[in-house]
Parts: C-alpha cells; sequence; structure tokens
C-alpha cells in the first residue's frame, strides 16, 4: 500500500521561505500529476499547484505564481513546493496529493492519495 509523507511546514515570518516536501512509499512503478493543495481555517481545500508526470508542465493559482515553485523527482518519487516570499494568507494545511499511480506496469491504477497535511504559519 501506498503513503504519502509530507515534511517541511514550519512557523515563519512574513517574507521568509519554506520547501515542502511529499515522498510516496512503497514500489511504484508511475505516478502521474502530483500537487499541493492547502487548507486555511474555515475554508475550503484549494489547489496550489501541480505538476505533470513527466514534469514539464506546471499550474499555480494566481495568489502563488512568482513566489512558489513546484518540482518533482521522479527517482525518488517526491515532490516538492519551494515557497519564497510568504504572506500571512499563505497559512494553512498544506496537503501533498497524487490522482493517479501504478505500482506495477500491468497493475490496476491507483486514484486520489493523499498526505496527511503539514501546517504551514506565516505570521506578520
Amino acid at each position: 500500500q501506498v503513503s504519502l509523507v509530507e515534511s517541511g511546514g514550519n512557523l515563519v515570518q512574513v517574507g521568509g521561505s519554506l520547501r515542502l516536501s511529499c515522498a510516496a512509499s512503497g514500489s511504484i512503478y508511475y505516478i502521474n500529476r502530483m500537487g499541493w493543495y492547502r487548507q486555511a481555517p474555515g475554508k475550503e481545500r484549494e489547489l496550489v499547484a501541480s505538476i505533470t508526470g513527466g514534469g514539464k508542465t506546471y499550474y499555480y493559482i494566481d495568489a502563488v505564481q512568482g513566489r512558489f515553485t513546484i518540482s518533482r523527482d521522479n527517482a525518488k518519487n517526491a515532490v516538492y513546493l519551494q515557497m519564497n516570499s510568504l504572506k500571512p494568507e499563505d497559512t494553512g494545511v498544506y496537503f501533498c496529493h497524487i490522482d493517479e499511480l501504478q505500482i506495477t506496469a500491468d497493475g490496476m491504477p491507483t486514484f486520489d492519495l493523499w498526505g496527511r497535511g503539514t501546517q504551514v504559519t506565516v505570521s506578520s
């Protein structure tokens, strides 16, 4: 069974930086799109950034454009989120997400995997 483990969340001051990491455990043949979501207190979970399986296509919400960078290391089954120039509105629990993966080349795909989240708090 595959699980996702995030790390890197912390308390940081306005303008600071954090790098979030997420690794998928277990033997995996292929991972499609990976992404980071966040959920602020009292708000719905929102997609922050995503990256395709080949790592060539990215998506960012407008609020983080130019400040956050998503990347992945397929050899490590990992995805990262470099967050710079952090603002108080970036505060929330950040969740790693995989939309589809395969454990073996001819196996059935597994969809919609989530990590447990890592807390990011930006203080002003």
